[in-house]
């Protein structure tokens, strides 16, 4: 007998679909209306492919306002080491969008970050240990940080790091050298704590995390 799993999760799928016409559409027709002639989102949100990421959810964003790229691990190469994707949306973003921030968003509980930890994990996954050489980095920093210090690498320290080292990858960019250099872009690095529902900052310079309140502190106050 054929497995009904596939058939059963489109169902769910479509039956989703069917009650965003019938019931979501209807109470925000002005808005899908307005983003029918164009989109002109202010930032780009980079995040891992994790199903349990929402970012218009986790930013309190209506439809239009985040440029969303995803992948595996939220990682951004170096300009011209993989001239795909990943390069092509970030260009375009910056370039066509004209968005004035990036936020590369890790998480906890990364399987990719578990991954570079124990890569006997995605033996049977060419493509994706192919791709976590661009977080290599991260995992070496990270290893020599802790080796020494509080012990066993966690999950949490790397991503962290992993993020601080796509910021710098992203930098590389000409799209968003240029950028940065007209002071027409700003750029911040996240971790998503899933299960307590917190968003904290990464300090490039300090390399601590701060909390969203102190992070809205310290941009009121350079508002003003």
């Amino acid at each position: 007998m054929p497995d009904t799993k596939p058939k059963q999760t489109l169902l769910d799928i479509l039956h989703g679909v069917k009650r965003f016409k019938e019931e979501s559409f209807p109470e925000r027709r002005e808005l899908f209306g307005q983003l029918a002639n164009g989109q002109s989102p202010k930032t780009l949100f980079i995040t891992c492919a994790d199903s349990r990421i929402d970012p218009e959810l986790l930013t309190d964003q209506p439809p239009g306002n985040l440029f969303v790229l995803r992948n595996i691990g939220n990682i951004i190469p170096a300009y011209g080491n993989a001239m795909g994707g990943v390069t092509s949306a970030v260009e375009y973003a910056v370039c066509a969008l004209k968005v004035s921030t990036i936020i590369i968003c890790g998480h906890s509980d990364c399987g990719a970050m578990d991954a570079l930890i124990h890569p006997e994990k995605t033996a049977s996954m060419p493509a994706v240990r192919n791709w976590l050489q661009f977080a290599e980095t991260a995992h070496a920093v990270t290893d020599a940080l802790t080796a020494t210090d509080v012990g066993p690498e966690s999950i949490q320290a790397l991503t962290e790091h992993n993020v601080l080292l796509q910021l710098n990858h992203l930098r590389t960019h000409p799209s968003v050298a240029a950028a940065l250099a007209r002071n027409e872009l700003a750029l911040q690095g996240w971790y998503y704590d899933i299960p307590n529902g917190k968003v904290y900052i990464l300090n490039e310079e300090t390399r601590h995390d701060m909390t969203v309140t102190e992070a809205i502190s310290i941009l009121e106050q350079q508002l003003k």
